[in-house]
């Protein structure tokens, strides 16, 4: 979709990634299938668990990503849409089919302010997508994650992590467990970040470091610029 989409009609023969939480698993799969063409790559809250030997990997991501929990309402709420099939598809159904309702009441209760983007963007899937994304992206892919990170490492692209300490939906471990993976990246992590601003709330930071990372990217390899 995303050669399709905006590599072939653009024509775009190199290109940096940024990407947040399941984001990152499309990136990597992206950046694995054209080692050749990417410059950098930066993960934000990236979802990567190691799976053990013996253990199924979708199995034991969503076992990490959505514990059967009902405390944080966020864990509650992953839980049911990732364990309970039939929950989860009717759960999207009434929100996205309806999203304009939602939309009118959060307005109201925000008074002046227009809904925040993000929820606009999640009722405006249709509940098809909105449950298959999960699935497809964090479960799916679960088992090809060693493999993207290899092809990444031994592209020697230059790599950046970036993770709040208090990040209550994906561990910590999982982007210290990317850094070992792929030896060349540098890890940020931020004090008193969770999972959502870790780059909402702080939207101009990330603006900066993204352009200091990418100005160290500028380098020469081989007399060819990355």
């Amino acid at each position: 979709m995303i050669e399709q989409s905006v590599l072939q009609p653009y024509k775009i023969k190199s290109f940096h990634l940024v990407a947040h939480s399941m984001g990152c698993i499309i990136s990597l799969a992206l950046a694995a299938k054209h080692p050749d063409m990417l410059k950098s790559i930066t993960l934000l809250s990236p979802p990567y668990f190691p799976t053990p030997p013996g253990e199924q990997a979708s199995q034991f991501t969503l076992k990490n990503i959505a514990p059967q929990k009902i405390w944080p309402f966020l864990t509650f709420g992953s839980s049911i849409m990732s364990w309970y099939e039939h929950v989860g598809r009717t759960v999207c159904l009434i929100v996205c089919k309806n999203h304009q309702v939602w939309e009118r009441i959060l307005k109201k209760l925000r008074s002046s302010r227009r809904p925040d983007f993000v929820f606009e963007d999640l009722t405006r899937h249709t509940h098809y997508s909105a449950w298959h994304n999960f699935h497809n992206v964090i479960c799916g892919a679960a088992g090809e994650m060693d493999k993207y990170l290899e092809i990444v490492r031994e592209s020697k692209c230059k790599v950046m992590i970036i993770h709040g300490k208090q990040d209550g939906v994906v561990p910590l471990t999982c982007s210290l467990a990317i850094k070992c993976k792929i030896g060349q990246a540098k890890l940020n992590l931020v004090e008193n970040a969770n999972h959502t601003n870790i780059i909402l709330g702080r939207a101009k930071t990330v603006a900066e470091e993204l352009e200091e990372f990418w100005a160290s990217c500028r380098c020469v390899s081989n007399g060819i610029p990355r």
